[in-house]
């Protein structure tokens, strides 16, 4: 089973060499870019039910044991953000696909768009599977090679400016993680995870809380969490619509990936709890109230996503069980949701040519598809009894009373708050853009939408409420991954067999 976990990875570069090689046969090109993504699906969930039924998966890359090499670990977390992260990809994909991304003059050649997608892909599922940090850090790395690039398709004034804007913030991060790595090192002596779970232990609390406190800013920016989270509702949305809404929905889910686990690997114990309950409570009004105020549909997104990160952050800070589980379904949850949303509002722009809440209107009478589309992921954003984004909150709130304190019903009263006003802003988008009379002369002709995009936004619909129908097994799947978070043994004997210091 181990021979399976490098093959993420590897997928996808190899379908990234090869489509450049292919880049005068297109058709063939998108093949093997669909073919790669799927097969990274397939392994992702025979790795889940592995791990899930036998414990982590480590591959020790070139033969080198560890901590000397490479290692790849495969625990139910990182199994169950693969086949999340590789789901999502593939409809992603499938929607560019439909739409065209790639072969218009308005974008990059496709040469370009399919193997920079798939290298996109594999540094996501390299970061997830990454058992050093250094490792970690090469993952963000390629992430940000990828996806400045996305974010410039088409070489626009507005894109360059924006994209540039992403690339600086995206390298002062990694400055700033480069610079923790190395300091981990020489105060430890090691990279590995499993490795490092103890020699942090035995440093000086001082010198142990500075690494911590590095290590969550670096990781903070990516995950856009407040007050270092203003790049974003600039950088995402002048970007094509499935860059974006890949983006949306995984690149700060890595982020948050890499604060839960560092925090319950290296710094168990909860000595930054309150700084990340008021950093959480911060990011979700801030953010909300930001989505509230927007007449453009993708900045209402891109600050609602700025939003909902504060949810996850709010179960790193419990520390809890349950807390750490409702954060690890609530990024599954997050992860499809925010992707379905942003496709959504590539679809109104396709339809209408514009995402402009004030030129919108009528779209539920002239495409009532579109208008369902978008109605059921937007509640399910919003909490909406009986839909995940409602079980996910829930199972937050009620680790966030369980735990008590002060810190605690604050977060509690600001994650009620937060969702009635993610509901508010996601009526008002239905209202205005939706529900009143169109504002479009009648006279124009219908813009047909492709039925592949239209197909693909469907499947990830399909996919949101199967988390609603399938509650019930995944709360036992990340309450599992939950426990063994916590517990931090079965992660590091299966990386350092015995335990090994």
């Amino acid at each position: 089973m181990s021979q399976l976990v490098p093959l993420p990875v590897v997928v996808p570069l190899l379908g990234a060499a090869l489509t450049l090689l292919l880049d005068r046969w297109p058709r063939v090109q998108r093949t093997v870019s669909v073919v790669a993504l799927g097969a990274n699906l397939v392994v992702a969930l025979v790795l889940l039910t592995w791990a899930y039924r036998h414990g982590p998966v480590v591959t020790q890359v070139g033969g080198w044991p560890a901590p000397v090499g490479i290692v790849l670990v495969a625990d139910q977390l990182a199994a169950l953000m693969l086949v999340v992260s590789s789901a999502v990809t593939l409809c992603v994909l499938l929607y560019s696909i439909g739409q065209g991304r790639g072969e218009t003059s308005e974008s990059a050649p496709v040469s370009i768009y399919h193997p920079t997608y798939l290298v996109l892909t594999a540094g996501i599922t390299n970061a997830f599977l990454a058992g050093d940090l250094f490792n970690l850090f090469v993952g963000f790395e390629i992430l940000l090679a990828a996806s400045f690039v996305l974010i410039t398709l088409g070489g626009t004034e507005a894109r360059i400016r924006t994209g540039s804007t992403y690339v600086v913030v995206g390298v002062l991060s990694s400055m700033i993680f480069l610079t923790a790595v190395g300091l981990v090192y020489a105060a430890t002596g090691t990279l590995n995870l499993a490795q490092l779970a103890s020699r942090l232990d035995a440093l000086p609390p001082g010198v142990r809380l500075g690494l911590q406190l590095m290590l969550l800013l670096a990781f903070g920016v990516k995950a856009a969490v407040f007050p270092v989270s203003a790049w974003l509702p600039d950088s995402y949305p002048t970007a094509p619509a499935p860059v974006t809404a890949v983006f949306a929905g995984l690149l700060t889910k890595v982020g948050v990936y890499a604060i839960i686990r560092t925090e319950t690997l290296l710094f168990p114990g909860g000595e930054v709890a309150g700084l990340l309950m008021v950093v959480a409570g911060l990011t979700m009004l801030v953010g909300v109230l930001g989505a509230v105020a927007q007449s453009d549909l993708k900045r209402l997104f891109s600050f609602t996503l700025v939003s909902h990160i504060g949810y996850m952050i709010f179960g790193v800070a419990l520390s809890t069980t349950a807390a750490l589980s409702g954060a690890i379904f609530y990024v599954v949850h997050h992860i499809t949701i925010q992707t379905t949303l942003f496709l959504v509002a590539g679809l109104v722009e396709e339809r209408a040519g514009s995402t402009d809440l004030r030129k919108l209107g009528g779209l539920a009478r002239v495409a009532p598809l579109l208008a369902v589309l978008f109605f059921v992921p937007a509640m399910n954003l919003a909490g909406i009894p009986p839909f995940s984004g409602f079980l996910g909150k829930l199972g937050l709130l009620q680790a966030g009373v369980a735990v008590g304190g002060g810190l605690a019903w604050v977060l509690v009263v600001a994650g009620t708050v937060t969702s009635l006003l993610t509901l508010y802003a996601a009526s008002r988008v239905w209202n205005i853009a939706f529900w009143r009379a169109p504002q479009l002369a009648t006279d124009e002709p219908v813009i047909r939408l492709p039925s592949l995009m239209v197909g693909a936004t469907a499947a990830l619909v399909v996919l949101g409420l199967t988390l609603t129908v399938a509650a019930g097994p995944l709360f036992r799947v990340t309450a599992d991954a939950a426990a063994d978070l916590r517990e931090r043994t079965p992660y590091v004997r299966a990386v350092l067999p015995g335990g090994t210091p």
